[in-house]
């Protein structure tokens, strides 16, 4: 793993020159072994007055209003960024996760206080601190279709890390889980498989010349991207630049890379390659950039791919009978 969840760099900030902190970033994931203190200071520098100029706006509008409104205006604002102190209130509005909590009150700590079901607790592990292996035996108790997969430790470390609390990052995973991101770790896997199908569909209509090579040596999506999408990039992208990828397959240099591989290693290495490096270091660059390099991209030319890419999977699973 490049990255793991590491309770101690809560004690650390950007100003700080022990050890333990070079070693570990602010939100507590190892930080890579190239990782540069001095590059690191002044990125931070430009980082924090971008934060700042944001914060302040966010603080206003939430001033503003009792519930948060899905408009244009924070539309923008969240495409731009959601300061620190106010993702956990953004993240639960905006999700339905808070409407939940409200609907279900003491639901949490109900599932936690029943009989367990030995199976979901057994395949957690055990040495997760207490607040991670609580979600996780939780949500697979409220979600047995899902149970506990390989990847959801990553999410409830991230979730966890921003709320500092179990019972919001529960329903954050439901909301992600159940809502957002359905199908993607039941045992079949369909919405997983989707996704992946639908990236490789836009990486043809937008970036041919990647959609070229990974025809040419047959390489399917699911090889090199597919632990992206299981682990929501948590495990995968710097800490605040979590977001989809396309952005980074489209920079030119990554094309260049990508197009120039002799074959399967080579087009693995890559795609690893192009999700480290300056380019991606960058947060406020690359939440910019993510909206614009691909072109336009529309909810309902995903949702078309997405149906025509689950009945293409569908069919292949299921093949009509004769």
């Amino acid at each position: 793993m490049e990255k793991h969840f590491n309770d101690q760099s809560t004690e650390c900030s950007a100003s700080s020159d022990s050890k333990d902190c070079q070693r570990v970033d602010q939100y507590g994931f190892e930080r890579s072994e190239d990782f540069s203190y001095e590059s690191y200071e002044d990125q931070m520098s430009k980082h924090l007055a971008v934060v700042t100029r944001r914060s302040k706006k966010w603080s206003k509008l939430l001033q503003r209003t009792v519930k948060l409104e899905k408009n244009v205006k924070v539309k923008r604002y969240v495409r731009k960024g959601v300061p620190f102190e106010n993702r956990t209130q953004i993240w639960m509005a905006a999700s339905g996760a808070q409407d939940q909590l409200e609907r279900n009150p003491g639901c949490y700590h109900s599932i936690l206080k029943a009989e367990h079901d030995p199976n979901i607790e057994e395949v957690i592990h055990p040495c997760l601190q207490k607040a991670l292996f609580n979600v996780l035996l939780a949500y697979g108790h409220h979600n047995k279709d899902v149970g506990y997969c390989q990847g959801m430790n990553f999410i409830d470390g991230y979730l966890l890390i921003i709320t500092k609390d179990e019972e919001k990052s529960f329903w954050l995973m439901d909301a992600l889980l159940g809502k957002i991101l359905p199908d993607y770790y039941t045992p079949t896997m369909l919405g997983l498989k989707m996704d992946q199908e639908v990236l490789g569909e836009l990486v043809r209509m937008k970036i041919p010349a990647v959609w070229q090579v990974m025809n040419r040596h047959d390489v399917m999506w699911t090889l090199v991207v597919s632990r992206w999408f299981i682990c929501l990039y948590v495990d995968i992208l710097p800490v605040e630049v979590r977001m989809k990828s396309m952005v980074v397959l489209s920079e030119k240099s990554s094309m260049n890379l990508i197009s120039q591989a002799q074959g399967l290693p080579e087009i693995c290495e890559h795609f690893k390659q192009i999700t480290h490096g300056e380019y991606v270091e960058d947060c406020h660059t690359f939440m910019q950039k993510i909206f614009m390099e691909p072109g336009g991209l529309s909810t309902a030319t995903i949702t078309k791919l997405r149906k025509m890419c689950r009945n293409r999977i569908s069919s292949a699973q299921n093949p009509p009978s004769h």
